[in-house]
């Protein structure tokens, strides 16, 4: 249950519109549902401003189907990471009214349209094209924060020209999500050239020497513009929440929530 929703149940019982009874009802299920095999949190969307989002990878299609109806039935969207196409594929024959991205590799139910954030569109920035589905699980993952996505991609630094021809968007946002393999650099480049905050998500992309994406963690932890923050390899996901905290904590404060 999100705050809207909580919001709306207390103003029903305020106006007579739902009985006590029936409140304590749907309170009853929080803060956790235990199927077995998982304990769904219902609180997480009232403490953290976003849902519990489902980690895909490693669990059966069962397992999500429990868990995705569970939060649906408690009027949750819902968002599923790291989803390769034959899981998908078996997911959805479980429950059919889930959509499924590829290219991000996320599933989706969408039961209401997730409320727009005080923030302003973030740039997402790739260094090439092979990082593109890692900043789409962003993508996916702002727009379900409430939060839109401006798509930069494949404006690395063997092309500088290509990043500085996007510095007038750049430079006018509240936050950049920067996506890139190999050496990594292009998160030291971007972070050099803004103020704003800077998430640098490395990618597994490239030869063998980048060690499946090691390579370009060690230079985003090391390089030399300041304050860059970087989360785990290929973890768009991961970005993308530490921007929405961000937004999320500046609506707080500002008395919106």
């Amino acid at each position: 249950m999100d705050p809207d929703r909580l919001r709306e149940l207390l103003e029903a019982v305020k106006a007579g519109g739902a009985t006590v009874d029936a409140a304590l009802d749907q309170l009853r299920k929080l803060p956790f549902f235990d199927l077995g095999y998982a304990r769904v949190d219902h609180h997480r969307a009232l403490r953290q401003g976003m849902p519990e989002v489902i980690l895909g990878e490693a669990k059966t299609p069962e397992q999500i189907a429990g868990i995705a109806g569970q939060l649906a039935r408690a009027g949750q969207n819902v968002l599923v990471t790291r989803v390769e196409a034959e899981k998908a594929a078996r997911l959805r024959e479980l429950y059919p009214e889930l959509t499924y991205r590829e290219l991000a590799r996320v599933v989706t139910l969408e039961q209401h349209p997730p409320r727009p954030r005080p923030i302003a569109a973030v740039p997402v920035v790739t260094a090439g094209t092979s990082d593109i589905p890692v900043a789409e699980e962003a993508c996916e993952t702002l727009r379900l924060c409430g939060i839109a996505a401006e798509r930069v991609y494949d404006v690395g630094v063997a092309g500088i020209h290509r990043l500085v021809g996007e510095l007038d968007l750049l430079s006018t946002a509240a936050a950049v999500i920067v996506v890139a393999g190999m050496e990594g650099a292009l998160a030291s480049v971007v972070g050099g050239l803004l103020g704003c905050p800077v998430i640098a998500v490395p990618t597994s992309i490239g030869y063998g020497a980048s060690l499946g994406g090691l390579t370009a963690l060690f230079g985003m932890l090391s390089g030399c513009a300041s304050g860059v923050t970087v989360v785990n390899i290929d973890n768009g996901f991961g970005a993308a929440m530490a921007v929405a905290r961000m937004a999320f904590a500046r609506e707080h404060a500002s008395g919106a929530a």
